[in-house]
């Protein structure tokens, strides 16, 4: 089966075809290193952890590189503002940025290059472009001459007659053209610098993604990735550069996410709808933004719904606490597969043979999981696919002895195997099941104001009731619980609990 992406360069699906054959070279832009990491960079880098990790499951070896912008205007800006260095507020970010990551189980790349390690490389690409005649140098920094690349727009598809400069593009009267844009700019006081042949400073911002791709992929990599909003002008000014310093292809695939809407609008901070994903993750389990952001397609704009108080102030994510519902629930049908599994297979004898049944439907799943994912990536789709095989597996478990033993067993293994190699692939339902609907509930208790302690204290007054027969105060800890939210079950191994609203 063929793997497809759509390309922005040319505007179409195609097959996905490596410059060497089993192994995918992949760049994505990654953040600068000023401030906390936000909802625009978690739809971008899930995303993008999508590919990686579907990439490899269909059998590549994948080298994945996502850089940080650890020097530029703003990082200079708000060191001043916080009284410290850029480097020690860059440093700072990165580790802020990481466990933001790590929180949404997005994989560490195999590389994380920083632009302040890499000044001798984007010297150097800056060097053969001023050699070979694309830029030139004024008393203040070096500029690529747009208007020297006969391919400039076609990324974008705009006509260059028609652009305007602006976006971080210079507007500088001096230039040649306005769209020129800076490769390299001479420090200005108390701002960090490096030796370059046309003096101390530091690189701009587009040459930085080209010289660092260049050195961990080689010339003709496979994908660059990043948001639609990086495509004019940061990638289109990579390729022109990249083109015009090497005489080579710079990219084969370009692959571009969504934007993020806030309550319909554009996430921006003028607009005041501008949320971090540490502000997301204090409102829900982390894990339920990763789901929430793959329930649409990743080409496609993320609608975020947001509660605010009158004042302005953030109540909530409505939309993320669904999307935990549905994670709780498909923690809650591994969890009852595992304990199913294990209660038959203490008493089962000799090897079951998986049902017929379960056999064409898990083998239905992956057929339709890997169409889906194969068709650009479609991880929504691929959801749905999931969500069918947690309905059939918990139909499975209700109905108890239609099968023997042992082939009860194997059909909940099978089951069980299905679900983990759907997860890993989308990043989703890799935790302990017992670890995770533990820590997804204490995320609902916040919501509902209530403690563990305080909870844990409700559920032993239940249990002290209950073994003194007066199942009539049992009754109304039980409703009392419920009207905030929490539902109890009673499960052989004790009394557990859920949060059904807030």
């Amino acid at each position: 089966m063929d793997i497809r992406f759509y390309n922005t360069l040319t505007r179409s699906k195609e097959p996905f075809r490596t410059r060497e054959p089993g192994r995918a070279a992949i760049y994505v832009c990654g953040p600068t290193v000023y401030d906390d990491a936000h909802l625009g960079h978690a739809r971008a880098y899930v995303a993008f952890d999508v590919l990686v990790r579907f990439l490899r499951r269909s059998g590549f070896q994948v080298t994945y590189v996502r850089n940080y912008t650890d020097v530029d205007d703003k990082v200079i800006r708000r060191a001043a503002e916080a009284g410290t260095t850029p480097g020690e507020l860059a440093e700072r970010y990165i580790a802020r940025y990481r466990e933001d990551m790590a929180r949404l189980r997005v994989l560490e790349p195999d590389v994380s290059p920083r632009v302040t390690d890499h000044i001798p490389e984007i010297v150097a690409l800056v060097q053969a472009l001023v050699d070979r005649g694309h830029a030139y140098v004024l008393d203040d920094g070096v500029y690529f001459s747009v208007r020297s690349y006969n391919g400039y727009g076609r990324l974008s598809g705009r006509q260059l007659d028609d652009m305007k400069a602006g976006a971080r593009v210079d507007v500088d009267d001096r230039k040649q053209d306005p769209l020129d844009f800076a490769l390299w700019k001479l420090a200005k006081p108390a701002e960090p610098a490096w030796e370059s042949p046309w003096g101390a400073g530091r690189p701009g911002w587009h040459i930085e993604c080209s010289a660092m791709s260049r050195k961990y992929l080689g010339d003709g990599f496979d994908i660059h990735g990043g948001g639609m909003d990086l495509i004019f002008p940061h990638h289109e000014n990579e390729i022109a550069q990249s083109v015009c310093a090497t005489g080579a292809e710079f990219v084969r695939c370009w692959m571009h996410n969504g934007f993020v809407n806030v309550n319909k609008e554009k996430m921006s901070k003028s607009l005041g709808n501008f949320f971090t994903i540490r502000q997301a993750a204090e409102a829900v389990d982390p894990e339920a933004i990763r789901l929430y952001l793959l329930g649409t397609h990743y080409r496609g704009p993320v609608q975020f719904e947001v509660d605010l108080a009158d004042d302005g102030s953030l109540r909530g994510f409505p939309g993320l606490v669904e999307a935990e519902r549905r994670l709780a629930y498909g923690y809650d049908v591994l969890r009852r597969l595992a304990r199913a599994e294990a209660q038959l297979a203490a008493k089962a004898k000799g090897e079951g043979r998986l049902p017929d049944a379960v056999a064409r439907a898990v083998t239905t799943f992956e057929e339709s999981f890997r169409t889906s994912m194969a068709d650009d990536l479609n991880a929504a789709e691929a959801l749905g696919h999931l969500a069918g095989l947690q309905r059939l597996a918990n139909e499975l478990l209700d109905r108890g002895k239609e099968h023997a033993p042992p082939d009860r067993v194997a059909a909940f293994r099978r089951l069980r195997g299905a679900l983990a190699d759907a997860g890993a692939v989308l990043g989703v339902l890799e935790r302990d099941p017992d670890e995770a609907l533990r820590a997804i509930g204490t995320t609902g208790l916040r919501r509902v104001g209530m403690s563990e302690t305080e909870l844990d204290e409700a559920i032993a007054r239940r249990a002290a009731a209950r073994r003194a027969k007066d199942f009539a105060a049992a009754d109304r800890v039980r409703a009392e619980l419920l009207e905030r939210g929490i539902e109890l079950m009673d499960a052989p191994s004790g009394t557990e609990w859920r949060v059904v609203r807030g």
